[in-house]
């Protein structure tokens, strides 16, 4: 079976608001300010933004709050076409917990990441019906780590539950990625080193300590 090209889907609604003149509003889900540079500095050009910072799974708390001034601090600094602005959402770490009980042992980029993904879109689907935005998406598919598939088919299935649509895209294609450590490095942006759950930290530690060996 092929496999979707979600950034060509992305670049066909682009070019489809274009021709109807229509700058939409878009609900971005951010994961953390080096992943959404480039997802922001791409499409800023095309919607009116609202950034939402919904991460209850980052551990420690320090590691959260370092992340939520980071992104704040990188969306006053980008130059923009259209304003972007930005939303925290509730840090609910026994959530993120809950939704992870007996996935403890899952290896990164499992199923425990899956219900994550599910765990925040949901609650982006809701704030962008709530906001009435015209459409919802989330910078997680940057990461090579991350499952574009899997994010886009679960995006789509919240878009059919809350009758607003998911912005399909896959920002690691043409060399976003690349251009992500990039603006990170122009504007000196703290990267952290694990993706942001306890889990997902000891298994890098465990990594690392593996090749220092």
């Amino acid at each position: 079976m092929n496999k979707v090209n979600y950034q060509k889907i992305l670049e066909q609604t682009i070019e489809k608001n274009e021709r109807e003149n229509r700058v939409p509003t878009l609900l971005l889900h951010s994961c953390c300010a080096p992943c959404s540079s480039y997802c922001l500095e791409y499409l800023s050009n095309y919607f009116k933004i609202t950034v939402f910072y919904y991460n209850p799974n980052i551990y420690p708390e320090e590691e959260y709050r370092k992340r939520v001034a980071e992104q704040q601090k990188f969306i006053e600094k980008l130059p923009v076409k259209y304003p972007i602005h930005f939303v925290e959402g509730a840090y609910e770490k026994e959530r993120f917990y809950e939704m992870a009980k007996g996935l403890e042992d899952c290896p990164e980029g499992g199923e425990r990441c899956f219900l994550c993904y599910e765990l925040r879109l949901r609650e982006a689907a809701e704030l962008a019906k709530k906001m009435q935005m015209d459409y919802f998406t989330t910078t997680l598919s940057i990461s090579p780590l991350k499952n574009a598939e899997k994010l886009n088919e679960i995006g789509d299935a919240l878009a059919e539950e809350y009758g607003i649509a998911y912005l399909n895209s896959d920002f690691k294609k043409k060399n976003g990625y690349k251009r992500s450590v990039e603006l990170s490095e122009q504007y000196g942006m703290y990267r952290q080193y694990y993706c942001g759950c306890v889990f997902s930290k000891n298994q890098r530690d465990r990594e690392i300590a593996l090749k220092n060996q």
